[in-house]
């Protein structure tokens, strides 16, 4: 029905609806797997792994422990790693990490290994022009 000053009632609704929508898109996050792997054999770096991947279906948990890393407006995950590597590293190692040791004496030398991993874990990522939020789901 149409109102007396003309279509602004539809057209306030048309706003807020455009208004909502695009609030959702901002505030929907991409969804990462990461996984890392980090092997050490007698006392020398031997292989570091870290893999990032899109998540091809949601998962399921709350994000707890955000890291916010600076961003020059990429939506690319793996550059802004790349760029902030040693503050995420530092970052996964806080948020545990399987270890596993091995040590072997064979003729009176020793030999062993030790390996991180943290396993493949689901990320929610908020880009922003000067920001990316990761957080992992619990």
């Amino acid at each position: 029905m149409r109102s007396r000053d003309g279509n602004r009632y539809f057209s306030r609704r048309l706003r807020s609806l455009i208004f909502f929508y695009s609030l959702t898109l901002t505030l929907s996050a991409s969804e990462y797997l990461i996984s890392y792997r980090y092997i050490v054999k007698d006392s020398i770096l031997y292989n570091e792994a870290l893999t990032i991947s899109h998540s091809m279906k949601k998962c399921e948990g709350t994000p707890y422990n955000p890291l916010i890393l600076e961003n020059d407006g990429s939506k690319d995950l793996k550059q802004i790693i790349s760029l902030n590597n040693e503050i995420f590293i530092n970052y996964i190692h806080k948020l545990g990490l399987n270890i596993r040791h091995e040590e072997t004496t064979i003729n009176s030398q020793n030999k062993h290994t030790t390996v991180l991993t943290l396993k493949t874990t689901c990320f929610k990522v908020d880009f922003n022009d000067n920001f990316a939020r990761i957080s992992p789901l619990k």
